[in-house]
């Protein structure tokens, strides 16, 4: 086993670790966390918003920046093998996403939502919670098509075609929708598991069918 070999599995290996960490942490935010927010005594709420979720957020915000970084490396590599395909394209531009939201979005809102900075809590926990759910949103396909690019035959061949850049067109409207819309179907656990689920349909079948 020659160097790059060696480095190009401690890639793999520390993307999968920060990204366990990562998307661990966002399921936990929006599927477990915000309901016993809604239910928690005020007491407990309080203690949760000083104490846990800030802690939390830090596992979650590096997580995410390790996953960004290990990311670019793999990338490079696949790029310089030649390899680069559609939906390792695709896999990483919603991975990217992700990680903008989690830093630009999520972060400095939830520090005015937990009352760590000065700034309008509701209207701040409102944009951090619609940037999480898009995250959610994405992670399903994004998974998907870092997995099935370079793993299983027939996926994704070359790349630059014009499936990729429909799909990409549908990733960025719902990209922007994170920023100045709605959660619209995201709004409940159920809503936003079925949209990602759905989501993955839709961007496998452009993929193969345009």
């Amino acid at each position: 086993m020659d160097i790059m070999e060696i480095i190009n599995f401690l890639a793999r290996w520390s993307h999968l670790l920060f990204g366990m960490t990562w998307i661990g942490l966002l399921y936990y935010f929006n599927f477990i966390q915000g309901g016993y927010f809604k239910t928690a005594t005020p007491e407990a709420l309080a203690d949760a918003k000083k104490h846990l979720a800030p802690s939390a957020l830090w596992w979650f915000r590096w997580g995410a920046m390790f996953t960004f970084l290990t990311g670019l490396v793999l990338l490079m590599g696949v790029t310089k093998m030649n390899v680069l395909n559609d939906y390792i394209v695709v896999g990483a531009t919603m991975g990217t996403l992700m990680f903008l939201n989690v830093w630009l979005i999520i972060w400095p809102n939830q520090k005015i939502a937990l009352g760590m900075v000065e700034g309008d809590g509701p209207a701040a926990g409102g944009k951090a919670l619609l940037a999480s759910r898009t995250n959610t949103l994405f992670s399903g396909p994004m998974a998907f098509f870092m997995m099935a690019g370079p793993h299983f035959g027939g996926y994704g061949l070359g790349w630059g075609s014009t499936a990729m850049w429909v799909a990409l067109a549908i990733i960025a409207a719902l990209q922007v929708n994170a920023i100045v819309g709605k959660q619209g179907t995201m709004t409940t656990v159920k809503g936003v598991i079925t949209s990602s689920l759905v989501l993955t349909a839709v961007l496998v079948a452009v993929l193969k069918l345009v």
